[in-house]
């Protein structure tokens, strides 16, 4: 940390959010715009989103290729900011390790003077591919504590940068995906987004076919979105009226590119939020038991099963057994997998107290939580 800090009480603003939300539109960057939304509502933020020229994407590709060969950091159209204020915290959501080199708009010399604390959430980074990432990663040396969601990285992140690195899991907007108060109908019988075994596809389209379920599912490869936030509202709305969510760990079907890396991948969350049954395989790390450790968290299906029919069929005949799979991964979520709980875990790291909007959201999931244990709802 610097000595030369000094906040000033006129500014009005205490922590620096840094969002790529300007910059990339993939649907699977959306889980980072919604938790830094849910940041700026609960606290009092300054939202930096540099808005890149219309030829960035040919600067990026460019600028990422001469940095990993060279450490040269070149402009690739995001607009230099000179940061001008002091802020307690400085905090930056970021996907991939080579968008770290966006960061340098402003991780230039004497940035660090304007912040008390600096923190950086790196969300996907497979130990397999940090030394590859290497010059990249080194960017992250500039900040204080860094944050990633993948728990087996921790150690090979922390052979790279000389700060100091730690693991959060993802989250979810526990309000959004939550089903109470009004109970909506669960219409749709299975839910898949994403990533999939073609063996369980082929087996619920199957079942499709013979008119035995409503299966929603990926017909088009693509990772734009229009709006990231509607996307949010869409893919809740659609969650919490599914009985049957498709899980597992993160890029399963890719062990190439992560040496067979088991993850806890954002859908867990999500389906948990929404109340529906999770069915899928469960992540091979000891962190998946501390925090899915309820029982039938997950309904385990190993990943390229077929049997899902008969998983389901099963399920179908246990009305009580369903009702209490859907409000423990509710209430679960509500207490201890909002937003929120991750943003105080940061702020906690940076030495700063809540604010009342944090405390408040926590009574709104307390309220929630309550109501789910109760059962109560509808219209």
């Amino acid at each position: 940390m610097s000595g030369k800090f000094e906040n000033k009480l006129l500014n009005p603003a205490r922590v620096l959010l840094f969002s790529q939300r300007n910059i990339y539109n993939n649907h699977f960057r959306c889980a980072n715009y919604e938790f830094e939304d849910i940041i700026t509502k609960i606290d009092s933020v300054e939202l930096l989103a540099p808005q890149p020229k219309k030829w960035f994407k040919y600067g990026d590709r460019i600028a990422q290729r001469i940095y990993a060969d060279t450490n040269v950091a070149l402009y690739s159209g995001i607009p230099k900011t000179r940061i001008k204020k002091n802020y307690d915290l400085f905090f930056a959501a970021i996907s991939f390790p080579k968008d770290l080199l966006n960061l340098n708009v402003i991780c230039k010399q004497g940035w660090r003077d304007h912040f008390k604390t600096s923190i950086c959430w790196l969300n996907e980074i497979w130990a397999s591919e940090v030394y590859k990432n290497k010059d990249f990663l080194k960017i992250l040396s500039k900040f204080d504590y860094v944050i990633i969601n993948c728990s087996q990285s921790v150690s090979a992140v922390n052979e790279v940068i000389r700060g100091e690195c730690f693991y959060l899991p993802p989250a979810v907007d526990a309000i959004l995906f939550c089903p109470y108060p009004k109970l909506p109908s669960r219409l749709v019988d299975v839910y898949s987004i994403g990533r999939r075994s073609e063996e369980t596809h082929r087996s619920l389209l199957r079942m499709v076919r013979e008119d035995k379920i409503f299966y929603v599912y990926d017909t088009i490869a693509g990772s734009q979105v229009f709006n990231p936030s509607q996307h949010r509202l869409l893919f809740a709305n659609t969650a919490k009226r599914s009985k049957y969510f498709i899980v597992n760990p993160g890029k399963i079907d890719s062990p190439e590119e992560t040496n067979r890396q088991s993850e806890i991948g954002p859908r867990y969350f999500e389906g948990a939020a929404s109340g529906t049954i999770m069915i899928g395989e469960h992540p091979q790390n000891e962190e998946f038991e501390k925090i899915f450790y309820w029982p039938d968290a997950v309904i385990r299906l190993p990943f390229g099963s077929a049997e899902i029919g008969t998983i389901i069929h099963e399920l179908d005949m246990q009305s009580q057994r369903q009702e209490r799979i859907r409000r423990s991964n509710i209430i679960q979520s509500l207490l201890h997998h909002d937003w929120v709980y991750r943003w105080e875990a940061i702020l906690k790291m940076a030495g700063l107290e809540p604010l009342p909007g944090l405390v408040e959201r926590k009574g709104k999931l307390a309220e929630l939580s309550k109501i789910a244990e109760e059962g109560k709802g509808g219209e």
